[in-house]
């Protein structure tokens, strides 16, 4: 079979990601931190729903996919922004964060349509 796993590979795994995370930007750590807290809110939403009930579906659907919805275009503007991705290098970062304001108003105008 294969090797078995180690603590100490563990401990060695987190601290490449740590020290390969610490060189990341400012602005793409908020960028993580918004993306985590809109993820985090899906799935409080999808718990609350399982605990209390689902009266009213489409509110839930609206919630859940506006925290999805969001986290997904804020993958986008991070992906944008990176100065290390070779594909936007010629799109300035306020354009893709014009992008991103301009998605999230049509994202949330039709989840709001979809509420009634």
């Amino acid at each position: 079979m294969g090797k078995s796993a180690n603590p100490n590979d563990a401990r060695a795994l987190f601290r490449s990601l740590l020290s390969a995370y610490s060189a990341t930007p400012t602005n793409l750590k908020i960028i993580d931190i918004y993306i985590l807290f809109a993820v985090t809110t899906a799935v409080i939403q999808v718990v609350y729903m399982a605990v209390v009930g689902s009266f009213p579906f489409n509110s839930f659907l609206s919630g859940v996919l506006s925290c999805v919805g969001t986290a997904v275009l804020a993958v986008s503007l991070r992906i944008q922004v990176n100065k290390e991705n070779k594909e936007f290098k010629d799109l300035p970062p306020e354009r893709a964060f014009a992008d991103f304001v301009l998605c999230n108003l049509v994202l949330h105008l039709v989840i709001m349509n979809f509420l009634g």
